[in-house]
């Protein structure tokens, strides 16, 4: 099965129950049923061929959350290219690589945004470049090389269209690399799929489901992670419009929506419990509330039982690679296992190996492993990182685990120093790899320290050449030119050297402990 049997199915003689739904509402301003969603993504899938797009192409689709997101990928999914899914606050920089690696010919961009492709776009491959307004279309001035979106409106439906296999690629999503290099996770519809249909017999999603999930469309965590579940089994997708999040705004639509199902991150979870009308602002339509990104923290866990005793609490872990939610700690667990990631969730399997590989033993950490229908087919052109990263269908997390006596999986820490910010991965040696290449820097460590707000942010430990001062604004400046604004460090320190072993590997568990309160202050060199 392809993905397009989520809107094709609303077309048959014999429709499943609920293709006379709302498929996604934005912000509830911006409706679309089912057959809607199909209409106007094979509109756009005419337009597209018309392009020149073909099955294999890869087009990247650059942004914001908005009525048009779903609409373009599925025309993209429709004509079998690869929709290349791009952070909208990826630098100039990072965009002219990802671009490049991946082959993209053809962009789609919101107007906002064209400054960080235009520096670049030559060097990137882009060749077409279709861009969307941000408010009045009348007020755009685009360059000679842009299309505005509407001449690839008011097109018929395409009706002709290419066979589309299950093991087809659907889209190429970029991690950030452990070695300073974004990689492409590869799915496929059948990963899709998978991924759809472990966590829509989870939850027992259905027609009369309405879930929101707050996060950025191009993220695993915003479309694969709930969003295309509830889509397979044709409930009400809620989609936050992008730069208009805040916990009040989250809660007003949660409301009007009448949301049974919520996606959050741990940190937002924290925010919402802060507002003390909360209890008045909430339906009692709200069931279920699936928590990712990091383990809850015991006091969240205890206010959600004290001020919303009906709704039930789901813990979620997974990775891009690895089938987005790969294991869930359910809400009658949460007593007896807090700060467990749960069990693997159906069709999905995990395990905790040692250094050789060999299953650990109970309470023995080690590495992380997950196998699944999610679990991509690779990395776009990365035959080195895929030896690493997959074995006989089982993805390597990278995260460190351990399994207890009750089959109950924790997460022991993360094998590869990644930071876990916001709910985004911040991954130390892309940052590093920016950081030396500036003149006056002559070493540099990332490692990750607590935030009250963002659970971790980035502190950056340096060694400046001889007499270069630390001018944390310029350091600011410099970073956000180069990488997205959540990967810049938060923190700056100097010192004269790093600490390193015999081998010459920093020891970033030291950095770690010196600057754990760096908040507070800054350890002496």
């Amino acid at each position: 099965m392809s993905f397009n049997w989520v809107l094709d199915s609303a077309v048959e003689p014999i429709p499943p129950a609920g293709w006379d739904n709302v498929a996604v509402s934005f912000d509830g301003h911006h409706r679309l049923t089912y057959r809607e969603l199909r209409d106007r993504s094979l509109s756009y899938a005419r337009a597209l061929s018309e392009l020149g797009l073909t099955k294999g192409d890869r087009l990247g689709l650059m942004l914001y959350n908005d009525a048009e997101y779903l609409p373009l990928y599925f025309a993209a999914m429709r004509l079998g290219v690869i929709a290349v899914r791009l952070n909208f606050r990826l630098a100039a920089p990072e965009l002219r690589f990802i671009l490049s690696d991946s082959g993209c010919r053809t962009v789609l961009i919101h107007a906002s945004l064209l400054g960080r492709l235009e520096p670049v776009r030559e060097e990137s491959g882009a060749q077409t470049v279709v861009v969307l307004p941000d408010g009045d279309p009348s007020d755009r001035d685009l360059p000679e090389w842009a299309l505005p979106v509407e001449a690839l409106q008011g097109r018929s439906p395409l009706v002709e269209v290419p066979a589309i296999a299950p093991d087809d690629p659907i889209a190429l999503l970029y991690t950030s690399g452990t070695t300073g290099l974004p990689k492409g996770a590869l799915l496929s519809h059948a990963n899709t799929v998978g991924t759809a249909t472990m966590q829509a017999l989870k939850w027992r999603f259905s027609e009369r489901t309405v879930a929101l999930v707050p996060g950025p469309l191009y993220h695993a965590g915003g479309f694969e992670a709930v969003t295309a579940p509830v889509l397979l089994a044709h409930g009400t997708a809620v989609c936050l419009r992008s730069g208009s999040f805040s916990i009040s705004h989250l809660l007003d639509v949660i409301a009007a929506e009448r949301v049974t199902d919520c996606l959050l991150f741990s940190f937002m979870l924290g925010e919402m419990l802060r507002f003390d009308d909360l209890e008045a602002r909430l339906p009692d339509s709200l069931d279920h509330l699936i928590i990712g990104g990091d383990t809850m923290m015991p006091w969240t866990v205890g206010e959600v039982r004290r001020r919303m005793p009906h709704v039930r609490l789901s813990q979620v872990f997974g990775l891009t690679e690895g089938g987005a939610i790969c294991t869930t700690l359910d809400d009658g667990d949460f007593d007896a296992q807090l700060g467990s990631i749960g069990r693997p969730l159906p069709l999905a399997e995990a395990r905790v190996v040692d250094d050789a590989g060999r299953p650990a033993g109970i309470d023995e950490v080690g590495e992380i492993l997950v196998r699944n229908p999610g679990t991509c087919g690779g990395y776009w052109q990365r035959p080195d990182a895929n030896r690493d990263t997959f074995t006989d269908g089982w993805c390597h997390t990278g995260d460190l685990g351990l399994v207890n006596a009750d089959g109950f999986l924790s997460l022991a820490g993360r094998a590869k120093d990644m930071i876990r910010s916001g709910g985004e991965n911040v991954y130390p040696a892309e940052i590093e790899k920016v950081l030396t290449e500036h003149p006056g820097i002559s070493d540099a460590a990332v490692v990750g320290v607590p935030d009250p707000k963002y659970l971790e942010v980035g502190c950056a430990v340096l060694v400046l050449e001889p007499d270069v001062d630390l001018d944390e604004a310029a350091l600011r400046s410099y970073c956000r030119e180069r990488m997205a604004g959540y990967k810049v460090p938060k923190y700056f320190a100097r010192r004269d050297e790093l600490p390193r072993n015999a081998s010459g590997k920093v020891l970033k568990y030291v950095l770690r402990e010196q600057y754990v309160a760096v908040g507070d202050q800054q350890p002496a060199h």
